[in-house]
């Protein structure tokens, strides 16, 4: 079998290669770990994708978690076009922004004000500013492998210890941004209270993952989350939930339905958008009242609510509500794992499954319990199967028939 993409996805790579760095316009769609050049998608519909060389495939990615529904569901292609045809941006204020912002406050436990941002980056820097404001402390805690945007406070490296402070993850990070940043151990809460006594006070918030995306979806061991609960609380730290990934698909309420335990403020992303880009943050009253207008810290941009972008979350938020939307990835999940799991044994593979509700990942030979065990992968090993999907995959039409109904194997 020949590892040479088509000549036509070359072409468009060596295009993209001369204007874009590194030819795409974010690391994770570079296929740098998978071997392979980057394909570039030229439509979707339901759970397949075609690329620019004709390949078409089934999209276990779901776009890394928007297209819970589908690609191209008629209700939300309905509902962008008819917000389209009122007007694509305002710059100010519009009435169904309230709507959804209500139906958001009364689905996550503990999130009683929310406000809107374009991108998850945005929505889990202001939850830190907001915190900082209201704690009048600086430095913050999140875990190692746990990633919550390219802020420059969140691009720190663990490093060896459990509590390392200070080391910036990428070149443009300052020091002094780094050093306010503290590390500990996903599923440690020694490493944890190590970290806060080497911090002595300064810690404002304490940022997670419920279930840790960037590192193979690592789910909370028991205790671990409620142990954050109890710290924060004692210790008058704020407490946020970067639900970005997790939010409406590891549960209707996101983690803290899941997992019994309520954050002081909650980051969502991804699927709150079905597809367009659309973020939010929100949390307790008390907290969300500092925000500007309300309260003292700045906070705000012109294009957090489209209206376009509301009209597509309101129609995916509206069918995600259907039982059958909410069963379907997480059986078709179940399926896929227990097909892999399958495989693997036939092949005399050892594989780990990881994951909760629909989050899910087969990434090792054992458990993965923190970055230290992701980090131990065998990459070489991983990189074999999606290669592999890229380099198999069938050179035929795509699908006529456009569902509609979520597809019952799209899943992320």
């Amino acid at each position: 079998m020949s590892t040479t993409a088509p000549a036509t996805a070359v072409s468009w790579f060596d295009r993209a290669a001369a204007v874009t760095p590194g030819g795409v316009h974010s690391p994770v769609r570079a296929f740098a770990a998978v071997g392979t050049p980057p394909i570039a998608i030229a439509d979707a519909h339901g759970a397949h994708l075609r690329d620019t060389a004709g390949r078409t495939f089934v999209d276990y990615i779901g776009a890394w978690g928007p297209a819970l529904l589908g690609h191209g569901h008629p209700a939300i292609e309905a509902a962008v076009v008819d917000a389209a045809t009122r007007g694509l941006l305002f710059g100010l204020a519009g009435a169904d922004e309230v709507t959804l912002a209500e139906r958001i406050v009364a689905r996550v436990p503990g999130c009683q004000m929310v406000r809107f941002t374009v991108t998850g980056t945005e929505a889990t820097m202001s939850a830190v500013r907001v915190a900082r404001a209201a704690t009048g402390r600086q430095t913050i805690l999140k875990f190692a492998g746990g990633y919550h945007g390219h802020a420059d406070m969140f691009l720190v490296a663990a490093g060896s210890g459990a509590a390392t402070f200070g080391i910036p993850d990428s070149p443009g990070v300052s020091s002094a941004t780094a050093a306010d940043t503290a590390i500990a151990q996903f599923n440690d809460l020694d490493s944890v209270d190590r970290a806060l006594a080497a911090a002595r006070g300064r810690v404002a918030a304490i940022v997670v993952e419920p279930v840790v995306g960037n590192m193979g979806c690592v789910v909370p061991e028991p205790g671990f989350l409620e142990g954050l609960r109890e710290r924060c609380s004692r210790l008058d730290i704020v407490l946020i939930f970067d639900e970005v990934m997790t939010g409406f698909r590891v549960a209707r309420g996101g983690a803290a339905e899941r997992y019994g335990v309520t954050p002081d403020l909650v980051t969502l992303g991804k699927v709150i958008g079905g597809g367009m880009p659309l973020a939010a943050f929100g949390g307790q009253w008390s907290l969300m009242q500092r925000v500007a207008p309300a309260g003292p810290v700045p906070r705000g941009d012109v294009c957090g609510t489209s209206a376009v972008h509301r009209g597509g979350a309101r129609r995916a938020r509206r069918h995600r509500r259907k039982a059958r939307s909410l069963r379907e990835p997480r059986r078709g999940g179940a399926r896929l794992q227990a097909g892999l799991e399958a495989g693997a044994r036939a092949a005399g593979v050892d594989v780990s499954h990881s994951g909760s509700g629909r989050c899910g990942r087969c990434i090792a030979s054992r458990p993965v319990r923190g970055w230290a065990d992701a980090s131990a992968v065998d990459r070489d090993a991983y990189a074999l199967l999606p290669r592999h999907a890229v380099l198999r995959s069938c050179s035929h039409p795509r699908p006529s028939s456009r569902p509609s109904s979520p597809p019952r194997t799209t899943m992320a």
